[in-house]
């Protein structure tokens, strides 16, 4: 879809809830917190970009111009088949996949130090309600019309919630999805979770769902059949809070917001090819540890990926 040079369509503003706002379009945000883990560009297949964890027993794919634009996994080791498999959709907020990476970011680096297989290996509790914890302790309530052999959470403006499907057997089938916004392309945000995924990473995730901070995107990122169902604040009008006017320091999410917009401005503005990724990346690695950076994972064709109007590579 082609968006006017409307500067108002390019203005930045403060979007809530949070998992209504949709994509901005990249993966910065998703892979912030795995900058120094090896990034691999691939130009051949839908995965643009593959993130491992140094084993690469952990891997991150981003399929930029993809329906299905993120599937992340675990393994035992490099050379088996995934133990479970969380994928997320081309509407999903890039925040909430950056809920689960954090979580197998801090899992990877506890069994480094404890010389053990990993919590990202263990498979989940007994009990669905360790993996709805965060929602319920948000005011999240019990859908009690929920299908035999289901349970439903849902939020209480009634526009997300997680379905844990507790009926039939295999460790490759979904048994849990958060899904927000109402049925349709481009408006509803979808992640799932294969059998065998670990309770506290699915509730690492929904933890960001549950949250009231607003992020960051651009008035164009907004599907038009969204824009009734969030609110829109203008990131320059924004009132500061009484801390904020008294400490110049940046808080976390004053730096968070930066990087997503900067990170918004780059791929509406300056897109890039796969190629170019290499070698930026290249280029950053060789003048010091210091200036590192992890480069951009879409190209220009998904820089703005349109949540009214994709073309997928493949469709449900």
């Amino acid at each position: 879809m082609h968006v006017p040079d409307d500067p108002y369509q390019y203005q930045e503003v403060l979007v809530s809830p949070m998992y209504l706002a949709g994509s901005n379009g990249t993966g910065e945000v998703g892979l912030a917190p795995v900058p120094n883990w090896p990034h691999h560009y691939l130009d051949e297949g839908p995965c643009q970009l593959l993130v491992t964890s140094p084993d690469q027993r952990i891997r991150i794919g981003w399929f930029g111009d993809d329906f299905e634009l993120w599937k992340i996994s675990a393994a035992e080791d490099a050379f088996s088949a995934p133990r479970w498999t969380a994928t997320f959709n081309h509407v999903t907020p890039a925040e909430m996949v950056a809920g689960l990476t954090t979580a197998l970011v801090q899992d990877y680096d506890e069994a480094i130090a404890s010389d053990t297989p990993g919590r990202f290996l263990t498979g989940p509790t007994a009990s669905w309600r360790d993996t709805v914890r965060p929602l319920t302790d948000a005011g999240w309530a019990l859908d009690g019309g929920a299908e035999l052999g289901t349970v439903e959470i849902i939020a209480p403006d009634d526009q997300a919630g997680i379905l844990i499907d507790r009926r039939g057997y295999g460790s490759d089938r979904t048994t849990v999805e958060l899904w927000a916004g109402p049925p349709g392309w481009g408006t509803r945000a979808e992640a799932t979770f294969t059998a065998r995924t670990p309770s506290h990473l699915i509730a690492a995730t929904a933890a960001v769902m549950a949250k009231s901070t607003p992020v960051v995107r651009e008035r164009h990122q907004i599907d038009q059949r969204m824009r009734h169902l969030v609110t829109m604040t203008p990131v320059a009008s924004a009132t500061p809070t009484p801390e904020a006017q008294i400490s110049p320091a940046p808080t976390p999410l004053d730096v968070r917001r930066t990087a997503v917009t900067q990170a918004v401005h780059r791929a509406a503005r300056a897109p890039r090819t796969a190629a170019d990724l290499r070698v930026m990346a290249a280029q950053s690695r060789s003048t010091g540890a210091a200036q590192k950076r992890t480069g951009r994972p879409a190209p220009a064709t998904s820089a703005r990926l349109s949540a009214s109007s994709p073309v997928p590579r493949r469709g449900r």
